[in-house]
């Protein structure tokens, strides 16, 4: 019997637990160790800031649905990995052996690269439904206030630029709603090179959508920023020319900030001697399997990918739902493999495919592969999409509560777009 220790309980971690039990069946442990005892759903925070969603909505227990699944669960943060030893240090003060392990933590947000920012700075994120919560019970003192200026956008090192649209654009439709909008402003601050090039090196007409939308929304923007420093009630933003010389200066003031902050890997990952790169991001073969230690995979957010090219402010490579999807089972597969004897063989579909609501509508794109030039470029705009990921997150969620592990991106969103099985 096999001792597989999944670390993390996110997006990437949970149905990692959940395939690994249906392909292996009842003859090996499977352990899931994670820091919270619940489960969030990501992708909903940005509606939680603006009050659409609240944390009951989009959490559950882990312990509860796991157990339906014969599969363990310790709640502890990770302090240590001893690779030498295949065991982790945990902060209850307990070891756990592995034979194999998963690790899908997700990442650190690295709020210290940029001075002043954060929940305990001057900004907020949406990257946790907490931090979620804080924005929104600043933006409901906005809104009673009934005028101000709100800073959206991403920092220097981000990697995940979808959310800071949708959040804008979502913004932008509540405050319509609350017949506000002519009264609170929206201010878009980036370090990509330019709108919709998404860390991707843009997907199809990603610019000129992205950039009508912001025109026909009234939110002016600035690319190539390269964000500073927060204060109480203010921004410093150098925007960059190509060259990566400075050509503006910018101090914004504004009333709330939701800026999303650069990532790093989770601290006792990171510190693992020979297991990260310089960011502490986990390094990883074809087959998701450490290069030097064998018995480590890993999925996520939390993997090494460089980024699809060299810009003027440094920017990361997106890791989305279809490729963490595609990452998880072919982990599964090759775990299942070496069992039996086989060799790992199984490759995950590193493709970009993403849903970005935008309040009243949506976006989604489809990149394939990931790093250009790409056999699919795809990007459309339309009511769909802000529908679609209304039913994903909640097919989604009550995945996670049934513990089953059929890959929705696969089975249902490719087929919506008319896109046969990725190779």
């Amino acid at each position: 019997m096999a001792n597989i220790v999944v670390l993390g309980a996110g997006t990437g971690g949970m149905p990692a637990a959940y395939e690994l039990r249906d392909e292996l069946g009842k003859d090996h442990e499977i352990t899931v160790v994670n820091e919270r005892d619940y489960f969030q759903f990501v992708p909903s925070n940005p509606w939680v800031a603006v009050g659409w969603r609240d944390r009951a909505s989009i959490t559950m227990p882990i312990e509860k649905y796991l157990t339906r699944k014969n599969i363990k669960f310790v709640q502890a943060r990770c302090e240590k990995i001893d690779t030498e030893a295949s065991k982790l240090e945990l902060s209850n003060g307990e070891s756990l052996e592995y034979d194999y392990l998963v690790i899908a933590t997700g990442p650190k947000l690295y709020f210290d690269e940029v001075e002043g920012s954060g929940p305990e700075g001057h900004s907020h994120s949406v990257c946790t439904v907490s931090h979620a919560e804080a924005f929104y019970a600043e933006y409901q003192k906005l809104v009673e206030k009934g005028f101000g200026t709100i800073v959206v956008g991403a920092a220097p090192f981000a990697s995940c630029f979808g959310p800071a649209y949708e959040f804008a654009m979502i913004l932008d439709t509540d405050l319509r709603k609350r017949k506000l909008r002519d009264k609170i402003h929206i201010k878009f601050v980036t370090s990509e090179p330019y709108i919709g090039h998404l860390g991707l090196g843009g997907v199809g007409d990603s610019k000129g959508m992205l950039e009508s939308e912001m025109r026909q929304r009234h939110i002016p923007w600035i690319t190539n920023g390269k964000t500073k420093k927060f204060e109480e009630g203010k921004i410093f933003v150098d925007e960059l020319n190509q060259d990566g010389s400075v050509n503006t200066e910018h101090e914004i003031e504004y009333d709330i900030a939701m800026v999303l902050p650069s990532f790093f890997g989770v601290d006792a990952v990171a510190q693992t001697e020979g297991l990260c790169n310089p960011r502490g991001f986990v390094l990883v073969d074809d087959q998701q399997r450490h290069p030097t230690f064998k018995n480590i995979y890993s999925a996520g957010v939390c993997i090494a990918i460089p980024p699809v090219e060299a810009t003027p402010v440094p920017t990361g490579a997106p890791k989305t739902g279809y490729m963490i999807e595609s990452m998880v089972t072919a982990i599964v597969h090759n775990i299942s493999d070496e069992l039996v004897g086989k060799e790992p063989s199984h490759q995950g579909t590193w493709a970009a495919l993403c849903l970005a609501d935008m309040g009243d509508t949506g976006a989604a794109f489809l990149a394939v592969p990931q790093i250009p030039p790409r056999n699919i470029a795809w990007f459309k705009k339309g009511k769909w999409v802000h529908l679609a990921k209304i039913a994903f997150e909640k097919y989604f969620i009550r995945k996670m509560k049934k513990g089953t592990s059929e890959p929705f991106y696969e089975k249902t969103m490719l087929k919506m777009m008319g896109v046969e099985r990725l190779k």
